[in-house]
């Protein structure tokens, strides 16, 4: 990500500045949460900070695995400009009387989580005696995607988002849009009530695009479709527009406001959250809902991998030495983790992984080149279903049980929301390449689940800590050497 301004790059030095010294006394790790719409942020961040505080089973977590977690506790965060994750609130959503799954992030929120335990380096025993303080960033995967704006000029995003919007499926979904857009002539005045209705009608084609039958994962800017209370302001009234070759229009043209709100969005929305948060993170996990696009077919995989590969761009990677410690942190180690995968008997979780690392190739070697590490997992950060064989015309299927959510439907039944289901949800291929090419999509069956029933021993107890798959793998690398 290159910085456009000599200001940029002073900010975030400063911010490291403060962050080491911070460091050398009570050390801290900024965990970045991201991931596309409905990927899992939130049950992940509930579910790891649940498990760290209430002993969860976490054998593949070394630190917790040999005995040297003496106890995790919250408090309050660092930032005081940020609101606080809703965490406790997260929590009666998944394990309440109405066991729902929490509300999608909307916006930026961070939770401090802080972790004692046995130190084995001299350093650790002798300084801040084993306490790690961890700072998790979670914001709207709707933003993620607004990075590369940084480095594109209103015209560039321009051409960008009308070449794409050419190619199927999104050639259907942009017809009202594109359709107006043809009769606006970026050298004509500025007239409000055209950009009112371009953008009205460029945000309703992103909406459709992040549909579940189309599953498609580029769509910025991210705020259209998260507006909260910028709804209406200026910052989101601007579309894309058709230049010819040697147009110049006036300062007092359509396109002229148009580049002047475009700009004016990336400097006050785009940039503080990438200079404020995003360069301060010390490690990123990258949770990709990879069966949704699956599901949804070529389009939305080929989507889902252009998609990645923006985002891994817009990280700033690398092996971090002492001076990048202080004046230009970098992310030293990205996972990207296949979520959901409680939705797949266990047989083909490795295959899953498979899947995802072959989508996310070109952006990995990115990140392998830059000095970082990097790793695949496939995971579930809250256990919905059970797993259970099924004799089917004399064969043997691999299935899952669970609750389907309301409305659910495979073949002719609809699912209640209250009755419990064993379900095969297909195979995935052995071969990865043969996930990428379409075939499966009419091949898998996946289902929403609610979350599963979880019970404490005795009324008012405390909920047990939450089932999960390889949560404990993810954490290992992500944290795992920070407990020193």
């Amino acid at each position: 990500m290159k910085l456009s301004t000599l200001t940029d790059g002073t900010r975030i030095a400063l911010g490291n500045v403060g962050d080491f010294a911070s460091d050398l006394v009570a050390p801290s790790l900024r965990l970045g949460v991201t991931g596309l719409s409905r990927a899992g942020k939130t049950v992940f961040i509930t579910s790891l900070v649940h498990n760290l505080i209430h002993n969860g089973r976490l054998p593949l977590f070394t630190p917790h695995a040999k005995g040297r977690i003496i106890r995790a506790y919250l408090e309050p965060q660092p930032d005081d400009d940020l609101p606080r994750f809703a965490y406790e609130e997260h929590l009666k959503a998944l394990t309440g009387p109405e066991r729902c799954w929490p509300q999608s992030t909307r916006r930026l929120s961070q939770l401090r989580v802080t972790v004692e335990y046995a130190p084995q380096s001299f350093f650790a025993r002798n300084i801040h005696g084993g306490k790690l303080h961890i700072d998790i960033i979670d914001y709207p995967g709707e933003w993620l995607l607004d990075l590369p704006l940084l480095n594109q000029s209103y015209e560039q995003w321009s051409a960008n988002a009308l070449s794409i919007s050419t190619k199927p499926p999104r050639d259907k979904l942009a017809k009202d849009w594109r359709e107006f857009t043809q009769t606006l002539n970026p050298s004509d005045p500025a007239n409000e009530a055209d950009a009112v209705q371009a953008a009205k009608l460029f945000t309703a084609y992103l909406a459709r695009c992040r549909d579940d039958e189309f599953a498609l994962s580029t769509l910025p800017p991210g705020r259209f479709l998260m507006p909260g209370d910028l709804e209406g302001s200026p910052l989101l009234t601007f579309a894309p527009l058709a230049f010819s070759t040697n147009s110049r229009p006036d300062s007092g043209s359509l396109s002229a406001m148009m580049k002047r709100r475009y700009d004016a969005y990336v400097d006050h929305i785009v940039r503080p959250f990438y200079v404020n948060h995003f360069a301060r993170l010390d490690r990123q996990i990258v949770l990709v809902d990879t069966m949704a696009a699956l599901n949804a077919g070529p389009e939305a995989i080929a989507d889902l991998k252009a998609a990645l590969s923006d985002i891994l761009a817009s990280f700033r990677q690398g092996e971090n030495s002492i001076l990048s410690s202080i004046f230009a942190k970098r992310i030293d180690k990205v996972l990207f983790a296949a979520t959901k995968a409680d939705m797949l008997h266990h047989q083909t979780h490795d295959r899953l992984e498979n899947i995802l690392s072959l989508i996310i190739e070109d952006a990995a070697k990115r990140a392998e080149i830059s000095g970082a590490g990097y790793d695949v997992t496939a995971i579930a950060a809250l256990r919905a279903t059970r797993e259970t064989t099924i004799e089917h015309d004399g064969e043997s299927l691999a299935c899952i049980t669970g609750i389907p959510a309301k409305g659910e439907i495979i073949g002719d039944d609809t699912f209640d929301g209250k009755t419990d289901a064993a379900i095969f949800p297909g195979d995935l291929p052995t071969d990865p390449a043969q996930a990428l090419d379409g075939s499966l999509k009419d091949a898998l069956h996946f289902v929403r689940f609610r979350p599963p029933l979880i019970e404490t021993a005795k009324p008012l107890q405390p909920v047990p800590a939450l089932p999960h798959i390889r949560l404990d793998r993810a954490m290992q690398f992500l944290l795992g050497d920070y407990f020193q």
